[in-house]
């Protein structure tokens, strides 16, 4: 018996005494061992502890903040700006201004001087713009939150802007349109031509990325013009997470309430407020004639197809991402993984019956004032057009009633990836930044899961009916002689089969 209950014991890595045969003193399990001293346990309020905490200060600027235990933070400056804001200027700036995110300011001499700065605090600094939103951020030690919101101040409205620093701008720039086009995964460039497909032109249309023909036509002059229009306190939000909000607030009227940019006043009255306009249509990159040369990866043409969804600030955006979860997909060689699962319609309606498709994964694209769902899928260009076809078929089969355990498990793996992904700090930061900035306030991810809780099947069959109804935008790059025409892809999302009208040729 004495044993036996040691042998358990160690096992499960507890310490265990008894008194027997062995010597050893009797002390029972449930008893606490003598010597340790009482635990002290953290209390949880029962009214969210992490509810973002939001305060605007007398130039605009609106502070955000979200307590969570730890050593470090995760803090920034999120500005409503991007390429979307691009209509008066050559397209570009907003790419150009992550590239010579924090470089030289009037505070710090060089990239160099910022890093080893951050260095001190255990710190790293990072710039992403995307088509709405430029966000500057850093994460540090707790301790180091003066030094930081200081650093991001400078970096965000003292920028030097050199001419040297433009220069390497311009080659870093050039290389990364270098690979966009050269790289094996075509996401990104297929991103860019569905969204020129369905906005062309204007807002979210306009390009992500630098076009080669801009990239000399962007100086300090046009850089300081866009930022005057763009860069005011109004336009901005500073996130933090893993700090208290009154020390945030502290440091956010020390440094950012009454410092002047380097380009002067912001004129706020030029700014950019159209509102986007989805006009469907395709953009195609033909590479039949394009050799490839010996090369291991399969010379495949990628199809994307989209329609017109809604904005993340409509009550349907809930029940579009729901829909997207339950369309799913992936590549044909993994059957797993975030965002995928086996039971996903693109995983079994498409990768497990048709074994010459590489890849079916569902997307949703949402903005302030649009949204765009589609659908991205790669094969042999010999197949190209029976790919559309089961394409355009699941679009159509998306009207139809979901199943009450698809619902379900889509709901539930959506629940899942949300709660697991705010996880991270970085992610909350961004997730409070972005949505503050979008709103004036944050849903907390509670009041989120409720919402997609409620998602019904009829919810489902009505945004779908609703976004057929638009015009489709379609994005096709590799060889395309298979490739069917637009207004076969249009007469075919419009059927109630999903089928692309027959072709019948005289000589085959």
């Amino acid at each position: 018996m004495c044993k036996s209950r040691y042998w358990v014991a160690r096992e499960f890595g507890i310490a265990v005494y008894r008194k027997c045969s062995s010597g050893y003193p009797n002390i029972s399990l449930s008893a606490p061992l003598p010597g340790i001293p009482k635990p002290v346990f953290a209390a949880v309020d029962s009214h969210e502890q992490c509810e973002t905490k939001i305060t605007t200060l007398e130039n605009g600027l609106k502070v955000a903040s979200q307590n969570k235990f730890g050593q470090f933070c995760t803090v920034g400056i999120l500005v409503n700006s991007g390429s979307r804001h691009e209509t008066k200027y050559p397209s570009g700036i907003a790419h150009f201004l992550e590239k010579l995110a924090f470089s030289s300011t009037a505070q710090y001499g060089s990239k160099d001087e910022i890093l080893l700065t951050l260095e001190k605090h255990g710190g790293i600094c990072d710039c992403q713009t995307s088509r709405d939103t430029t966000m500057y951020a850093v994460s540090a030690e707790v301790k180091g939150l003066d030094t930081v919101v200081s650093l991001l101040s400078d970096a965000v409205l003292q920028p030097r802007l050199l001419d040297e620093e433009i220069e390497m701008t311009r080659m870093a720039v050039r290389f990364e349109l270098e690979d966009l086009s050269m790289r094996p995964d075509p996401e990104l460039l297929l991103t860019e031509m569905i969204h020129a497909a369905a906005y062309r032109g204007n807002t979210v249309g306009l390009p992500r990325f630098c076009p080669v023909e801009s990239v000399e036509k962007i100086d300090k002059k046009l850089l300081h013009m866009y930022l005057q229009s763009y860069y005011c306190p109004e336009r901005m939000v500073l996130a933090g997470v893993g700090i208290e909000h009154e020390q945030l607030v502290a440091c956010a009227r020390k440094y950012l309430l009454n410092v002047k940019p380097v380009w002067g006043a912001s004129t706020p009255t030029n700014v950019d407020l159209s509102v986007a306009q989805y006009t469907g249509g395709i953009v195609r990159m033909d590479m039949s004639d394009v050799s490839l040369g010996p090369t291991p990866i399969p010379e495949l043409t990628h199809i994307m197809i989209g329609l017109e969804s809604c904005s993340f600030l409509e009550d349907d955006f809930i029940p579009f991402a729901v829909l997207n979860m339950m369309m799913g997909g992936g590549g044909s060689f993994s059957a797993g993984g975030p965002g995928k699962g086996m039971f996903t319609r693109l995983y079994l309606n498409v990768l497990n019956r048709h074994h010459w498709m590489y890849n079916a994964t569902s997307y949703h694209h949402s903005y302030e004032d649009t949204g765009l769902l589609c659908i991205h899928a790669s094969a042999d260009p010999r197949q190209v057009r029976e790919m559309v076809e089961i394409l355009t078929r699941e679009f159509i089969q998306m009207a139809g009633t979901a199943g009450e355990m698809e619902l379900e498990r889509a709901k539930t793996q959506l629940k899942s990836m949300l709660m697991m992904n705010l996880e991270s700090r970085p992610v909350i930061f961004e997730d409070v930044g972005r949505q503050v900035l979008a709103t004036g306030k944050r849903k907390l991810p509670h009041e989120l899961c409720d919402l997609i809780s409620n998602v019904t099947a009829s919810d489902i069959k009505r945004v779908t009916t609703k976004m057929l109804c638009s015009k489709p935008a379609v994005a096709a790059l590799g060889d395309l002689t298979e490739m069917p025409s637009y207004e076969h892809i249009q007469a075919a999302l419009s059927s109630k089969d999903g089928h692309l009208p027959r072709m019948y040729r005289l000589f085959r």
